[in-house]
């Protein structure tokens, strides 16, 4: 016997109707995001499904709310500019993965510019939009005794690779060559490293950070004051080797908090060497093990900084990615949809509910919008039957997800 699932609208289709249109829509998803077709999609649904991906419908209302009042400019902008744009579609994919942390600070890497920044600045730091990802005890501050005893901050001048790191999604990319100086009593930083992009290609990113050794324990390094996110970084030296040979080293251990996320952290492993000198591991081990961790989590780095592929291969390797991508997520639909239950229909309905105040909200937002905000979005053609074309009459089934 078919199985009925009825929906919010009150019609009732078999499971089978059901993933046939889940399947079709997924297909549209996936061709209308690389063409970055999410660009036309109006303000308040940028914000309610994609902006927030973390958050539970009823936290998604409130930060809707607020994005729309205190952030609309930025808001429009954000939408307005095709780097931004792709960032937020980027960012929907993230919903409910295990790591979906993670997933969301990709899609930073991948899609950054300064209209991102402004938006970020606006939602997170200056409105407090966006609620602050709390610490949740895994990067915790060391034990003094476990750290060097003394340490000369000129020995870090140069350049050094990044041979080794903890943390997969601050630690680990390919071509990490940082170089160091000592200026004014500060250690400067000039960091380089490539994020590599889903067609096999790479963008080569770069940023300067300045530390202050406190002043009675050599072992640690601040950097604090920075504007952006006024994010705040503290290095603890676990372990070094300066002897002016290849196999020098200097094995950092940091915690950080920002005004999104309070308590991240990592661990990186400095050599001159481009790679990692193994006879400097058993050191490492010991240096982690005093700190909870175990070296064999660590990964390596390709600082073989070879050049970008061409762009024949590189379209062979997004055709290729492209059929597992829409092969997978045609699977995974088609297995929640066996799984849908009264759970999650409740879900599905509360937050088309919600949809109904966004309606009710997007119409306030556009009708106090001023000259220079409408002036931002009239060329967006922001038409409710362009998102109907994209998501159909009902929400996304995905973010149930």
């Amino acid at each position: 016997m078919t199985e009925k699932i009825s929906s919010s609208s009150g019609t009732s289709t078999t499971k089978h109707e059901t993933s046939d249109f889940l399947v079709e829509k997924v297909r549209i998803v996936l061709k209308e995001w690389r063409h970055l077709h999410f660009m036309k999609v109006v303000g308040f649904l940028a914000c309610a499904f994609m902006v927030i991906p973390s958050a539970n419908a009823v936290d998604a209302l409130k930060t809707c709310a607020c994005l729309l009042k205190e952030c609309r400019v930025e808001l429009a902008k954000c939408i307005g500019n095709p780097l931004c744009a792709a960032n937020v579609a980027c960012l929907q994919t993230c919903n409910n993965r295990p790591d979906e942390i993670e997933c969301q600070i990709k899609c930073g890497d991948l899609f950054e510019n300064s209209v991102v920044d402004e938006f970020n600045e606006c939602a997170v730091s200056r409105k407090k939009c966006v609620p602050k990802k709390s610490d949740v005890g895994e990067f915790l501050v060391p034990d003094p005794a476990v750290l060097v005893k003394t340490f000369d901050t000129t020995d870090f001048n140069g350049k050094w690779f990044i041979t080794s790191g903890l943390n997969p999604t601050f630690d680990v990319f390919d071509c990490q060559l940082h170089e160091f100086h000592t200026e004014s009593g500060k250690l400067v930083g000039h960091l380089s490293w490539r994020i590599g992009t889903p067609d096999g290609g790479f963008f080569t990113r770069s940023a300067v950070q300045r530390f202050v050794q406190d002043p009675t324990q050599p072992g640690i390094l601040y950097n604090h004051d920075n504007e952006y996110l006024h994010y705040q970084d503290d290095w603890y030296i676990l372990s070094s080797k300066i002897e002016n040979k290849q196999d020098d080293y200097i094995f950092v251990y940091y915690r950080g908090r920002n005004d999104a996320w309070d308590g991240y952290g990592g661990a990186v492993v400095y050599t001159r060497s481009a790679v990692l000198p193994e006879s400097i591991v058993p050191e490492l081990e010991r240096a982690a093990k005093s700190i909870g961790r175990d070296f064999n989590e660590f990964i390596k780095t390709d600082n073989t900084c070879g050049p970008e592929p061409t762009i024949v291969e590189r379209l062979e390797k997004t055709v290729e990615e492209g059929e597992k991508t829409i092969i997978k997520e045609v699977e995974q639909i088609e297995g929640e949809v066996e799984k849908v239950g009264k759970t999650e229909m409740t879900l599905f309905e509360r937050l088309a509910e919600g949809f109904k105040v966004l309606q009710e909200d997007e119409e306030n937002f556009i009708k106090e919008l001023s000259k220079e905000e409408m002036d931002v979005l009239s060329e967006l053609k922001m038409e409710a039957t362009e998102v109907e074309k994209l998501f159909g009459k009902a929400l996304p089934i995905r973010k149930l997800r």
